[in-house]
């Protein structure tokens, strides 16, 4: 987050919420330079393609790709064939692929090679999808539901297996830190909870699941928890909640290092490290996104302009 130039450009910063409007920044300013408007719905959640030509938008019924370069207000892909809210979204490294989930109950895969964007396959459960992640591995899925229960989907074998936490908790996200050691999760009773990963990785042993055995139980907030991400240099977790906080914990031994506080920022919705992992960007419902430093706990800089609640913030520097 350093420097301007040729680098600044190449950041892309993009929230979205309530009030039906995607914004860009300039995430070294705090300028706003673009404003997409989309009508049909809040956005539930946003994510930059690997590319990072476009941004995906996962809204009520639809998702839709915006161009992140071009003026064009109008979305390069539309995709109106879903029931319900989707409320997650993100893609296959290559970007061959997208992947989706939503309050229908399923995850889905979607063929982003072909010109109209096509449902390749479908994973159903038996309660509204609240998050999906790809495991580094590029292989499995991680999908979480209301009911409390995290599956995962081996994409190559179809295989599928599934942990509980806690009982009739709601998971609202999961998280894999880049380099596939740790699976956390958090809920709606604001609790965080972590996961050793091991296996499989190639040969006959890839016929299962990756394994995930417990690790720590964090009891991470008083109130709901709505976001969890590990930092890209996997040293850093990152939960957020309806306590108007977000808590920076060290994966060393999953200790508090520290806590995002500021006056008026009510239910932390979503954030975002840096790709140096030395700051996190959040979203919260006072309409205003921020950037703190990591180590200092401070803010950096504020994002204002929306007028309701941000929901989902997409962030890419091009450095993790």
């Amino acid at each position: 987050m350093t420097g301007g130039g040729a680098l600044a450009d190449q950041v892309i910063l993009a929230t979205g919420g309530y009030d039906h409007t995607i914004r860009f920044w300039q995430a070294h300013s705090g300028i706003c330079h673009r404003t997409v408007q989309h009508p049909d719905s809040q956005v539930n959640a946003l994510e930059v393609t690997p590319d990072r030509q476009t941004v995906a938008v996962a809204g009520h019924q639809h998702i839709r790709m915006y161009d992140v370069a071009s003026g064009n207000a109008n979305p390069v892909v539309n995709y109106e064939g879903v029931s319900k809210n989707v409320t997650a979204v993100g893609f296959h490294e290559e970007g061959k692929w997208m992947f989706t989930g939503g309050e229908d109950c399923s995850a889905r895969i979607w063929d982003l090679r072909a010109r109209n964007l096509q449902c390749q396959r479908i994973f159903q459960v038996n309660a509204p999808v609240s998050c999906v992640l790809i495991h580094p591995n590029q292989g499995e899925l991680i999908v979480g539901d209301q009911s409390g229960s995290i599956h995962f989907w081996d994409l190559r074998t179809d295989h599928n297996e599934q942990l509980v936490p806690e009982a009739d908790a709601s998971i609202t996200s999961v998280s894999v830190d880049p380099e596939g050691s740790y699976l956390a999760s958090v809920n709606n009773r604001g609790n965080c909870y972590v996961w050793t990963l091991s296996g499989p990785s190639s040969g006959a042993a890839a016929a299962a699941c990756t394994q995930a055995r417990p690790k720590t139980k964090i009891e991470a907030h008083r109130r709901y928890a709505l976001r969890c991400r590990f930092s890209p240099d996997s040293t850093l977790l990152a939960t957020t909640s309806a306590d108007q906080t977000t808590r920076i914990w060290k994966t060393a031994d999953f200790g508090l290092m520290t806590e995002l506080k500021c006056a008026n920022q009510r239910w932390v919705w979503d954030c975002a490290f840096s790709g140096d992992s030395q700051y996190i960007f959040t979203a919260s419902s006072d309409n205003v996104a921020r950037l703190w430093s990591v180590e200092g706990g401070d803010v950096k800089r504020e994002y204002n302009g929306h007028q309701k609640a941000i929901v989902a913030l997409a962030f890419s520097d091009g450095l993790a």
